[in-house]
């Protein structure tokens, strides 16, 4: 059976990525969780090549499985998983003891001001956010943009960023 590759990369390149991931399936024998269309046409293409051709000869198959042996997997252990940003309690920071995790902000309470474009700009330091004009914005960034008017970094607008 002779299988014409061309006709074949065409047929893949018309299908839809669900499409591609069931023929991934059909192919592999196992499911796939990428959704990146080309790498997906190229593995399917690349075993249907293999499939038609005979893949990798003996010799070239020992010659791998000796490399992945010898092969350190990882020189490195794995970094332990970041947890979410925490309050940190500490009775010397403020009179309520709450203080927020990114330490180059000031305690919850605290007003942040600034001069810009000739008039006083002051906000809140809430313990999830930040007050301005009444309203409430999740980061400094928000903050920097409502009052700008275009996306500037919150910590730099407000001078806090040189904190550490």
């Amino acid at each position: 059976m002779s299988l014409n590759m061309t006709k074949e990369v065409a047929a893949l390149e018309r299908m839809t990525v669900g499409e591609l991931q069931q023929k991934y399936v059909e192919t592999f024998g196992e499911p796939v969780r990428s959704r990146h269309r080309q790498y997906l046409i190229r593995r399917i293409a690349w075993r249907l090549q293999a499939n038609a051709e005979g893949g990798l000869s003996e010799r070239a198959l020992r010659r791998a499985e000796e490399l992945a042996n010898l092969a350190d997997v990882r020189v490195t252990p794995p970094r332990a998983p970041r947890s979410p940003a925490i309050r940190l309690t500490d009775m010397s920071d403020s009179r309520d003891g709450r203080r927020t995790a990114d330490r180059r902000l000031p305690t919850v309470g605290a007003a942040i001001t600034r001069a810009y474009r000739g008039q006083k700009v002051s906000i809140t330091v809430l313990p999830d956010g930040f007050e301005f004009e009444g309203e409430r914005y999740r980061s400094l960034t928000a903050v920097a943009k409502a009052i700008t008017g275009s996306h500037i970094n919150g910590f730099r607008f407000f001078g806090l960023e040189a904190k550490s």
